[in-house]
């Protein structure tokens, strides 16, 4: 729910600068009459209606920008590239870098795969494991793709403890078995 709000502010807060910078334009390239915004802003300046809207606005504004400010600064900490746990013994942190390492090398055991590429991502649920491969063409892609995502994910439990919730396997091309031609002289 947090992520939809912050991207509905982000939204409004986008829409706001976009209005605010296309009347800088406007008015820096003289395409509207200045009276126009000198009536504007003086109305600004006399207590009513006019002055609080721009007063609601202002701060509504400043107080987006600091949620923004906030949020980026937050994640940026949150995301630290590792996972931890807490044991009764202290504290276990390990990398994502380490769990990828551990994908690549349970879905290298499957026969016929190459040029593989993992990404890890931690979810509420447990690790979100994404593979990327090149397949010979040999073999079934689906029991291929099965194999690979059972072994994927019963290793990278066993070995860190973490439970996997998701392996998605993209077969991103298959490598064209090489034939031979005799060579007739």
């Amino acid at each position: 729910m947090g992520r939809v709000a912050d991207k509905f502010l982000l939204f409004l807060f986008s829409i706001a600068v976009l209005i605010v910078s296309g009347t800088g334009i406007v008015l820096s390239l003289g395409w509207l009459d200045p009276a126009f915004f000198e009536t504007f802003f003086d109305a600004m300046y006399m207590p009513g209606s006019a002055q609080y809207a721009s007063i609601a606005l202002c701060v509504a504004l400043f107080l987006l920008s600091i949620r923004f400010l906030f949020v980026s600064l937050r994640r940026s900490r949150e995301r630290s590239g590792s996972i931890d746990q807490r044991t009764e013994f202290g504290d276990i942190r390990i990398s994502l870098e380490t769990v990828e390492n551990l994908a690549l090398k349970a879905a290298g055991r499957s026969r016929g795969v190459k040029d593989l590429r993992a990404r890890v991502r931690v979810d509420e649920s447990g690790l979100d494991i994404q593979i990327r491969t090149v397949i010979d063409g040999e073999t079934s892609i689906p029991q291929l793709t099965e194999d690979m995502q059972r072994s994927v994910k019963e290793h990278v439990e066993e070995i860190t403890g973490i439970p996997v919730a998701l392996v998605t396997v993209y077969v991103a091309n298959i490598v064209p078995s090489q034939t031979f031609k005799a060579r007739v002289e």
